[in-house]
C-alpha cells in the first residue's frame, strides 16, 4: 500500500518519474512486458502515461482485460493530447514571435 501511494504521488509530478520508480522498486514493468526491454523504453520516451497504465492494469493471469483497457485507452488519449498540445503551443509561439 505504501509503495502504491508513493507511485501515485510521483505520477502527479511526472509520469516518467512514476514509471522509473515502478521499474526500479517493483516487478510490474518486466512482468507486464514479458521481460522485453524495448517497449518499456519506447513507452518511457513516447507514451509514458500509456506505459504506466499498462503496467498498472496488467494482471498476472489474464493480462489487461475489462476495465483495464479503459484505463489504458484513457492514458493513450492523455499522451496524444500532450503531444498535440505541445505542438500547438510551439506553433502559436512561433506565430507570435513573427508579429
Amino acid at each position: 500500500m505504501g509503495c502504491g501511494c508513493l507511485l501515485v504521488l510521483a505520477s502527479a509530478v511526472s509520469p516518467r518519474l512514476a514509471l522509473f520508480l515502478t521499474w526500479i522498486f517493483t516487478d510490474r514493468i518486466p512482468a507486464a512486458f514479458d521481460d522485453n526491454w524495448l517497449f518499456p523504453i519506447l513507452g518511457f520516451f513516447l507514451l509514458p502515461w500509456t506505459t504506466l497504465a499498462w503496467a498498472a492494469a496488467w494482471a498476472p493471469i489474464g493480462g489487461v482485460t475489462g476495465f483495464g483497457w479503459l484505463i489504458v485507452i484513457f492514458a493513450f488519449c492523455v499522451d496524444l493530447s500532450t503531444h498535440f498540445g505541445a505542438r500547438r503551443t510551439e506553433r502559436d509561439r512561433r506565430a507570435a514571435s513573427y508579429t
